[in-house]
């Protein structure tokens, strides 16, 4: 049996690796190409699935529950500042969330999983997927077969805001559902000096933006959770211009889905009450992204008392959660029972960066909690023969 010690230190390799070249979403083929390097090595049978995924898979004729663990793949179009041994080597290019992590940490439990192969009670598919940053990858891989024969799905993120040596994990609802929304504010441009011969689309711009941010406080119940946020404003062109048009876009996020929508619809409304009031014209496009991730109740409760026999005694909580970040993830959910959890990332005694920004990084440290969960859910725990 390999030990857990040389495991967590060649998955830390690999995770450095992973970090260096980074690529988007349906683009990871370097990483592809490291994956499915490892599972030969490994002697994991492995397929291709959605373009730049692969499905490993694990005791294929055991008869108990098929489990299938996630990892997904993908960086974002950052530009690195961390100044680490092994940052990006692609400009604008960087693992800010942990994708390189999550990789490394499932291809770290494969190894295990691997040495234990006679012993899994059932089958295990590891699933490594593109394009988790807003490219539906989760649902392409469905799409192409992924979950055929698989029971239940578990998967995780690491989280810089929670404690290393903690971790989040509910039954129900765990992340929120998300949407994005465009506008356009057309009104009638002129002199900055005679706005009475103007329509102002930048002031009626900004009393949508006021308007809109009493919809969760006074419409939504205090005991649900939603969120509607303006994030990009852009129009003008010089100070003495009252310009014709202002663009907008944002962001609508609610622990339902039906929510999320709901929150999608008054938001559309308001625009239009604003330009009805002022003479502009209202565009609004909403599209929505990915559903809540939900958790199933029982998979949830194996998951925790996994995670706590790996990590301690009372390192799972379930206050503070749903957060308000969105996960595709959740098309799993919806076809199979399973869990997705959160690992804390923040290292002791220091303020850990947040996911996407451009110094973050993901903690090491995780690797071996995240092995030995895997392979404690899969039915063979790590025990004195993997140290």
């Amino acid at each position: 049996m390999t030990a857990l010690a040389d495991i967590v230190k060649h998955a830390t390799g690999l995770r450095h690796r992973i970090h260096r070249q980074p690529e988007l979403g349906y683009q990871e083929h370097q990483t592809a190409k490291l994956v499915r390097a490892e599972l030969d090595r490994l002697g994991i049978p492995w397929q291709a699935c959605a373009e730049t995924g692969t499905l490993g898979r694990l005791a294929p004729k055991a008869t108990g529950k098929h489990l299938a663990f996630r990892a997904d793949l993908d960086a974002l179009p950052v530009q690195e500042l961390t100044k680490l041994p092994y940052a990006s080597e692609r400009e604008g290019h960087m693992h800010a969330c942990g994708h390189d992590g999550h990789t490394a940490s499932l291809l770290g439990a494969a190894a295990y999983l691997k040495s234990r192969e006679k012993d899994l009670p059932g089958p295990v598919t590891l699933l490594f997927q593109p394009a988790e940053e807003g490219g539906h990858g989760a649902k392409r891989m469905i799409e192409e077969g992924a979950l055929t024969g698989i029971d239940e799905v578990y998967g995780y993120h690491n989280w810089p805001p929670f404690a290393q040596g903690t971790a989040g994990c509910i039954g129900g609802t765990i992340l929120a559902s998300n949407g994005e929304f465009v506008a356009t504010v057309t009104g009638r441009g002129g002199h900055a000096s005679m706005p009475h011969q103007s329509i102002d689309p930048l002031v009626t711009a900004a009393t949508f933006v006021t308007m809109v941010q009493q919809v969760v406080s006074r419409q939504v119940s205090p005991i649900e959770a939603g969120v509607i946020s303006v994030t990009t404003f852009h129009g003008g062109t010089a100070n003495n211009v009252i310009p014709d048009a202002i663009e907008l876009s944002g962001t609508v996020r609610a622990v339902t889905t039906a929510l999320r929508d709901e929150l999608a619809r008054k938001t559309g409304e308001i625009l239009d009450a604003a330009c009805r009031i002022s003479g502009c014209k209202a565009s609004f496009t909403y599209r929505p992204c990915y559903p809540a991730t939900v958790n199933d109740h029982a998979c949830a409760a194996k998951a925790a008392a996994a995670i706590e026999r790996a990590m301690g005694k009372g390192a799972v909580f379930t206050n503070a959660l749903p957060i308000m970040g969105a996960e595709d993830f959740s098309y799993y959910l919806q076809e199979r029972p399973g869990t997705y959890f959160l690992l804390g990332g923040g290292k002791p005694g220091t303020t850990m960066e947040p996911c996407h920004s451009p110094r973050f990084d993901y903690n090491d440290a995780l690797i071996p909690y995240v092995v030995k969960i895997w392979a404690d859910l899969a039915g063979v725990p790590v025990d004195g023969g993997a140290t």
